[in-house]
């Protein structure tokens, strides 16, 4: 019998986790609970073992973090990841699980945008923020996600025990989005129903500090995984600084056969030699990163084989 795990990162979520936790044992009878206390401080380890669930910790707070040992830590055939918020449903928990052992998914995505997310969340700019975040990464790695950001996924042990986890916070959503996609792993995504949080219970992640981490994330990762599109357009923001600096002096060099701006001259000189130098930068980084992307699948399929 295929082994199921319940992954559940939780920070002060007393008001939720008990529910959480009974509802996926309810949903997954022979599914194991593991419950992640993020240096919870009102008692949610506590209900979370009262409830049923096998309740470990994670000093180093974040997101992030949590996912990173819960990854390292825990084995299973097939993972589902799921917020103590109780925010998303678990009648769709049996189905995600079997995109992947029956159907052999590597991430299974449930999708809150495509149904009630936007009518359910009170916070506007999070609407917005989803909205951005989807644009930008299906835009950047020719993609069509419907919910980059979501908290509900399914994973193979594939996966998990293939992703390494950089990011410490709430961006981790979008890093692992982004790694399934640039390797290619097999992704469905669920429709699920959300409902806002319960009066009482408080989300932990702020609009702006952690939208700007995942937007650097975002940028960060742009770069990493296809440095060749990322330095192409910052040669190209130097060329036309370069264009519209230096066309001037050389129009006027042709006309009087003077120069008499020579700090424009040099500054177009630099903004040329920076244009050129990113260029540069983003065809050898392009070839590290094809190498990379070789190693990877090799490493795969050993450690493909040697699961066999």
């Amino acid at each position: 019998m295929s082994k199921i795990a319940v992954l559940i990162p939780c920070y002060n979520e007393a008001k939720t986790i008990a529910k959480v936790v009974k509802d996926f044992k309810k949903e997954l009878k022979d599914a194991t609970i593991y419950v992640y206390d993020n240096n919870s401080t009102d008692g949610s380890d506590k209900l979370a073992k009262e409830a049923g669930a096998v309740v470990y910790y994670e000093k180093k707070q974040g997101k992030g973090n949590v996912v990173r040992t819960m990854f390292r830590e825990i084995d299973a055939d097939c993972y589902i990841m799921v917020d103590a918020d109780d925010t998303y449903p678990v009648k769709n928990a049996k189905e995600m699980v079997k995109y992947v052992l029956e159907e052999k998914y590597d991430m299974v995505i449930g999708d809150r945008l495509s149904s009630t997310y936007f009518k359910e969340n009170k916070r506007p700019f999070h609407n917005l923020g989803n909205k951005l975040v989807r644009f930008l990464i299906n835009r950047l790695f020719k993609s069509n996600i419907r919910d980059i950001m979501t908290g509900y996924r399914a994973f193979s042990k594939d996966f998990v025990k293939m992703f390494p986890v950089l990011s410490a916070g709430f961006e981790i959503e979008t890093e692992m989005t982004i790694f399934a996609l640039d390797h290619k792993f097999n992704i469905k995504e669920v429709p699920v129903d959300y409902k806002d949080r319960e009066e009482g219970s408080v989300s932990k992640l702020n609009t702006y500090s952690d939208g700007a981490r995942v937007l650097k994330t975002i940028a960060r990762l742009f770069k990493e995984y296809k440095p060749m599109s990322f330095f192409g357009i910052v040669s190209f923001i130097f060329l036309i600084i370069t264009l519209v600096f230096g066309i001037p002096v050389f129009v006027e060099y042709f006309e009087t056969g003077l120069v008499p701006r020579f700090p424009t001259l040099i500054f177009s000189g630099f903004m040329l030699m920076i244009s050129l130098m990113s260029l540069v930068c983003g065809i050898i980084l392009e070839v590290v990163v094809k190498k990379h992307k070789q190693l990877f699948e090799i490493m795969y399929i050993n450690y493909k084989n040697n699961r066999g």
